[in-house]
């Protein structure tokens, strides 16, 4: 199919919406026109998303439920210009505007997109991004330079889960789907102390769920359907006290149980693998987070957000794909990286009042002090070891100032120290410590009360690093030298213009935002072959730069009393600059004689960054309390990879969800790729080095990893 064709249903599709519209949509309530207010609470205040100056999608949880999501990936596709990579049991790992990891392995690694729970920080832990009984997931695109720091130099992703309810409340859930799914959650909520002036003192929300499925990957070696199952459970409590009418304390409490199969890839990229030893994806986690807002004085608020986590994860993979016995010149190998890592961070910040505002009574102000401790231990089959801590420490803060009527100039700066330490037991030993900065600049318009215009100029940052370890070179092996045994910082620099409205009497909300990024040093993944021992190792390496061109749509129309229409549309242009993969390695494929040569990447598009993605659709009010739900959603092909030139395809999902809705109760019957589309979340070639297939003499070949394919379920919920 050709570029011309895979465009007419994106243009299709926005010609019958009419008007594009945000993704954040409850379901159709003939009782109203208009739309809902959406606030955004990641940044320093909360704000409203159509007075947000930034390019943020709000998915509530009426969106997430009408979705019928239970992880972070579901909800990914709803947002333009974000993407994400597999190459395990879910997508953990999310690229947003083409920046952002898309595997680990054996060497540490620096995030791009920030991952925060209950302000708790997962960054890089994705198998926890579960949507049990969660109030609203925020995606903010672009260097969050001033807000979080180091570790957002793309974006931030924020859940945060329901609160305590004043009013006692419970609910059960279950659903059941194709390939053995099953999903079993149940919600409780209300007070626990005497009433006082101003209501509960203490309150209490405990959610647990547990989620089957046998996945859709049969194994016909081991005659087996369940080798990438799914296994997960957690258990979620949060407990509000409210000291008094100056103080409110919050612990939240999060256990996280995932046991997940990792067989994915085949021979014959088929969802039919013959793998003997088939992997694991596996995840636990205790974590904890204390937050406080306190407004005892006349000049400032003070919150603060305290949390603590410990995980242990497994990640191993069967790497020959087959069984001993396949072929006379197979090998046979898997890989396992199992990691243990303890985190803690705090966040104290002031928030002005009326009384102190600066300036003149113009300006309002932040400021705040951050911390963050990482501990990361690595043992990799059993014999390699390595320890990564790093430490953080910043501080911020912000100033908005009135400039007028109808201008405001919002101003903020981040100074953040951060050193690591790195050892293995190759006797590879490195500290870094670095000085780094970010902010922003913007001048909001409010040419009415519906209506804002902002210009923005912000910084992000992200640290430079050691590579794991050096390969010694030996006959047939390739070294990665010394000139890139660390990797520098690496800089971004965004220019934003946005326009945000609430029209027509509020039945039509819109935000739109044109980007320029221009990145220096560019942090790029490369991995090579080892045919001496049939192994991957991959490397971080600096790109000279790159820049990314780019236009963000998200509108939301009520058509009627009875319909709305939603759209959001992601254009993507980011390349390379001046850069040449693998240029360090000199290797050869002992099988075919083949000499690897480097890839020319200047111009060329970053990987897992498709030039479009949309998603629409339309939720209908039929009679006797039915809402009828229709999507599609779709993507560019793009690049798998830094490392080589294989490619996605560019495909279209449809999906569709029946809800009817009682007085307590709720069912719904769904279908997701309903045209049972094939498409690819993670894939790559090894040009001119190494296929995996003996049979045909380790020939280069292109291997992918395979999309949910259609399937179909019923799901329901009972509230006492």
């Amino acid at each position: 199919m050709n570029r011309a064709t895979r465009i007419k249903p994106l243009s299709w599709w926005i010609g019958l919406a009419g008007c594009l519209g945000s993704a954040t949509v409850a379901a159709a309530n003939p009782e109203t026109t208009e739309l809902e207010e959406v606030v955004v609470t990641s940044q320093f205040r909360q704000t409203a998303q159509l007075e947000t100056a930034t390019s943020v999608s709000v998915l509530g949880e009426k969106t997430i439920e009408a979705r019928g999501a239970g992880h972070l990936e579901q909800l990914l596709n709803l947002a333009p210009n974000v993407n994400f990579a597999s190459g395990a049991s879910r997508g953990r790992f999310v690229q947003i505007r083409g920046i952002g990891e898309r595997s680990q392995f054996i060497d540490p690694v620096n995030p791009s997109v920030g991952l925060v729970i209950d302000g708790i920080d997962f960054t890089g832990l994705g198998l926890a991004a579960s949507t049990l009984d969660m109030d609203r997931v925020e995606i903010l695109r672009g260097p969050q330079g001033t807000v979080y720091g180091a570790n957002a130099l793309a974006g931030l992703i924020t859940m945060t889960s329901n609160a305590p309810s004043a009013d006692p409340m419970a609910r059960v859930s279950a659903e059941a789907a194709q390939y053995g799914g099953r999903t079993l959650s149940a919600v409780a909520s209300g007070p626990l102390g005497e009433n006082g002036e101003n209501g509960e003192k203490l309150a209490y929300r405990l959610a647990a769920q547990t989620r089957q499925s046998d996945g859709y990957v049969e194994n016909r070696y081991l005659d087996r359907d369940d080798t990438q199952d799914i296994d997960e459970s957690m258990l979620r409590g949060k407990l509000r006290y409210r000291a008094n009418d100056d103080l409110q304390l919050d612990f939240s409490l999060l256990q996280i149980d995932v046991d997940n199969g990792y067989d994915a890839f085949s021979l014959d990229n088929s969802r039919h693998t013959i793998s003997d030893q088939p992997g694991r994806d596996t995840q636990e986690t205790l974590a904890g987070a204390l937050s406080g807002r306190w407004t005892g004085s006349d000049l400032f608020t003070l919150e603060s957000v305290l949390s603590l986590a410990d995980s242990e994860t497994e990640y191993g993979y069967d790497e020959d794909w087959t069984y001993v016995g396949f072929h006379p010149d197979e090998y046979s190998s898997t890989d396992n990286y199992h990691r243990d890592r303890d985190n803690l961070s705090a966040d104290v910040r002031f928030i002005s009042s009326d009384a102190s505002r600066l300036f003149g009574d113009s300006t309002d102000w932040v400021a705040g002090i951050y911390i963050r401790r990482e501990e990361e231990s690595l043992l990799r089959n059993g014999n390699f070891r390595s320890q990564f801590d790093t430490e953080n420490n910043a501080v911020y803060g912000q100033l908005r100032s009135a400039l007028g009527r109808r201008f405001d100039l919002v101003t903020g700066l981040r100074l953040e120290q951060r050193s690591a330490d790195y050892a293995d037991s190759l006797a590879v030993t490195t500290a870094t410590d670095e000085d780094l900065w970010g902010g922003n600049i913007t001048l909001e318009y409010h040419r009415s009360q519906g209506t804002m215009l902002y210009g923005t100029l912000s910084r992000g940052y992200k640290a430079g690093g050691v590579n794991g370890r050096i390969i010694s070179a030996s006959a047939g092996n390739p070294q990665i030298g010394s000139d890139v045994f660390e990797f520098d910082t690496e800089q971004l620099l965004n220019y934003e213009l946005g326009i945000k409205g609430n029209w027509l009497d509020n039945r039509l909300q819109v935000q739109l935002a044109a980007f320029y990024q221009d990145r220096s040093d560019v942090q790029a993944k490369q991995s090579v072959f080892n045919p001496g021992d049939f192994s991957f190792d991959d490397f971080l390496t600096n790109a000279a730069g790159g820049s990314t061109t780019g236009l963000e749509a998200e509108l939301h129309y009520r058509a009627t009393d009875r319909l709305r229409l939603f759209t959001s549309v992601g254009w993507l242009n980011a390349e390379f600059e001046d850069f040449a993969s693998s240029s360090h390695v000199d290797a050869r494929n002992d099988y075919t004689g083949e000499v690897f040569a480097p890839v020319d990447l200047d111009g060329r598009d970053l990987a897992h960054a498709p030039n479009y993605q949309f998603f629409t659709g339309a939720e209908y009010a039929l009679p006797a309390n039915l809402v009828l739900r229709l999507e599609m959603e779709g993507k560019d092909d793009f690049y798998f990879s830094n490392s080589h030139n294989e490619k996605s395809t560019a495909y279209e999902l449809f999906n569709a969800r029946l809800t009817y809705s009682g007085d307590r109760w709720d069912v719904s019957l769904w279908g997701r790729n309903l045209t049972d589309e094939v498409y690819y979340t993670r894939g790559f070639y090894f040009s001119n080095q190494f296929g995996n297939n003996p049979a045909n003499g380790y020939a280069p070949e292109a291997y992918y990893q395979l999309g949910e394919p259609r399937i179909a379920g019923i799901s329901g919920s009972y509230t006492f």
